[in-house]
């Protein structure tokens, strides 16, 4: 074999459409259980076992037990990031629908990305924000631009508290509803903390998409977009 990480084996891991659902009923950031888990896949709880102890076995998810229940949760945001990408590349590929409904209307227009805006909104505010050298992106990194402190601060978010983390503040996240980029990061879970705590938006239960309200959506479009 050779040398270098096994691609095969976690691709073989994702492959599985089984295991395909599960983690992608984990890109809410959330935790479920595996029955939960189970019916997200369309298997029966022992099946549903088995896939689990092979996704936990290949570190793409951890599990956190509370009281007689067991939690699952993507590992982190590199999973989260890989399952987005290999989603544009499905969508790509894939058949193309005439006529995509609400649903899907809504996904693309503003949803949770494991802990950050994904869809159009996100694709143009990462837009706005490499254009304004708020963000400067080259072929390699994303960082925090000449005037993005400022910036920033201007909206009531400290980058300053978020540079003490080990994560990295900025990174380029794959759209896949799109195919160009968002942003990801400490900076990019700081931004949709923000959009909920101000009550611009809100999560459905059980559903990746953010829906704006009419008049957060005016106060996201003034702060992020204009």
């Amino acid at each position: 074999m050779k040398e270098g990480p096994d691609i095969a084996r976690v691709a073989a891991l994702v492959g599985d459409p089984a295991r395909a659902n599960m983690l992608t009923a984990l890109m809410n950031g959330g935790a479920l259980t595996a029955s939960e888990l189970a019916l997200e896949a369309g298997v029966s709880l022992p099946t549903a076992s088995s896939h689990l102890a092979k996704l936990m076995d290949g570190k793409l998810l951890t599990v956190a037990s509370q009281g007689r229940h067991r939690y699952y949760a993507l590992s982190g945001t590199e999973v989260a990031t890989m399952i987005e990408a290999i989603s544009g590349v499905a969508a790509n590929a894939g058949p193309q629908r005439a006529r995509p409904g609400p649903r899907d209307k809504s996904m693309r227009e503003a949803r949770v990305c494991y802990d950050h805006l994904a869809g159009d909104h996100a694709v143009a505010m990462f837009d706005r924000f490499v254009a304004e050298e708020i963000i400067l992106r080259d072929d390699v990194t994303v960082r925090l631009g000449p005037v993005g402190a400022g910036f920033f601060a201007s909206v009531g978010i400290d980058t300053s508290k978020l540079g003490l983390s080990r994560r990295p503040m900025c990174r380029a996240c794959l759209d896949w509803s799109v195919r160009r980029s968002h942003l990801a990061g400490s900076l990019g879970t700081a931004i949709l903390e923000k959009i909920l705590a101000e009550k611009w938006a809100r999560r459905p239960a059980g559903s990746r998409v953010v829906e704006f309200t009419p008049p957060g959506r005016k106060a996201f479009e003034r702060l992020f977009l204009a």
